[in-house]
């Protein structure tokens, strides 16, 4: 399940409120508004992305701006617990029992592999399908960030040309001083926006994904080698310390007890 990303908000919020209060102490709001600036600067990074990506590819990446204003619920944690279970099952009932409990995992992944493992396929098989599956998730986010890292690059670079441009205009007024003011003031608002766009928007986004591709990619490794154990016939408890050096030292205390609890049951 996704939820709201508090940090995501309150830092957006908290750019916006600091950038505006330290202008209006300093100025006035307006002078930093400018129509041309914007359009040269975002508009012209957003035309280099279009030239970088093909059009379906732009559009996909574009809709991952929204995952950094969500976080997964990924606990590894939780996710040690559902294997224990599942070793659990498998040792009173064996592999096949763990086809029924297949259909109420929401995770695809974790389903997937369990119905290979009950299907009796090769262990070195159900290893190479889930981890080429695991890489070709690994590939695709990578993609994603660097996306994202790329239209970071292009944001300065775009200021510092619409910058020039702006230069060159204000040349073209030295026959009149009063003008240079309000010109050099609109040639730097494009380097200003450059650099909004490349670190307040581009670099943070880049990184929010660099992160939840971590977190799940560790949990996916986490369910490659909790099943295989479980195919192995692993004892529940030797399968827990070793899922358990995947995780925290936090999360190492909140799981332990667990398996105890279900051998008390057993």
């Amino acid at each position: 399940m996704k939820v709201v990303d508090i940090a995501t908000l309150t830092g957006l919020i908290a750019g916006i409120v600091f950038m505006v209060a330290s202008i209006l102490m300093g100025g006035r709001l307006i002078l930093f508004w400018s129509l041309p600036s914007i359009m040269i600067t975002f508009g012209g990074a957003f035309a280099s992305m279009l030239i970088s990506y093909p059009l379906q590819k732009f559009i996909s990446s574009m809709k991952t701006a929204k995952l950094a204003f969500k976080i997964q619920n990924l606990n590894p944690g939780t996710v040690i617990k559902q294997i224990i279970d599942l070793a659990f099952m498998a040792r009173k009932e064996g592999l096949l029992a763990l086809e029924e409990m297949a259909q109420t995992m929401e995770d695809e992944f974790l389903k997937k592999g369990i119905l290979l493992i009950v299907d009796g396929t090769d262990p070195e098989l159900v290893r190479s399908i889930l981890e080429t599956e695991l890489a070709f998730v690994e590939g695709r986010h990578r993609e994603n960030q660097g996306f994202w890292s790329t239209l970071a690059d292009q944001g300065p670079s775009w200021g510092m040309i619409g910058t020039l441009i702006g230069l060159i205009a204000m040349l073209d007024q030295l026959n009149d001083p009063a003008t240079l003011g309000p010109a050099m003031a609109v040639a730097l608002i494009t380097t200003l926006y450059g650099s909004v766009l490349a670190n307040f928007i581009a670099n943070p986004i880049a990184n929010k994904l660099k992160l939840q591709s971590s977190e799940e990619v560790l949990l996916k490794e986490v369910m490659i080698e909790g099943l295989l154990s479980i195919q192995a016939g692993e004892n529940p408890r030797i399968i827990e310390e070793k899922l358990k050096a995947f995780l925290s030292p936090t999360l190492r205390n909140e799981l332990a007890g667990a398996v105890d609890s279900e051998e008390g049951e057993e």
